[in-house]
């Protein structure tokens, strides 16, 4: 089992594309809670260059509610993270986690199950881009 699915992508630049895969997102039921900003962060920290890079951390608040109530400490493995990277010139690639892959670590059949719808909604999204 792979922990990540991804999709490459052309566009004309970051913002762009992260406008689109939060629409995406969007449309099924996930919105974005936190951004980190790679290039930005690597920068000021170690004074490394990186190319565009952002990791969006994805919510659905209605799968969270039910993972959260059956499993509270699952809190430490959300939320779901997707990425943006470049790849040069008009190449970036979506990367998406996969939370059934996060999540086996819980080994609880519920979450489990929860954890494989989820991961259907997020490959419906990278799917639509």
């Amino acid at each position: 089992m792979t922990y990540y699915q991804s999709k490459i992508l052309k566009s004309a630049d970051l913002a762009s594309l992260r406008t689109q895969v939060e629409a995406g997102l969007k449309e099924v039921g996930f919105g974005v809670l936190t951004e980190i900003d790679i290039q930005a962060t690597m920068k000021k920290k170690l004074d490394k260059d990186y190319p565009p890079f952002l990791i969006l951390g994805a919510c659905n608040p209605v799968f969270a509610d039910k993972v959260l109530t059956a499993e509270p400490h699952v809190s430490t493995l959300l939320p779901c993270n997707v990425t943006i990277r470049s790849l040069g010139g008009e190449d970036y690639e979506v990367t998406i986690m996969d939370p059934a892959a996060a999540m086996s670590v819980v080994r609880n059949p519920a979450i489990e199950s929860l954890a494989g719808e989820v991961r259907a909604k997020l490959m419906e999204m990278l799917e639509s881009l």
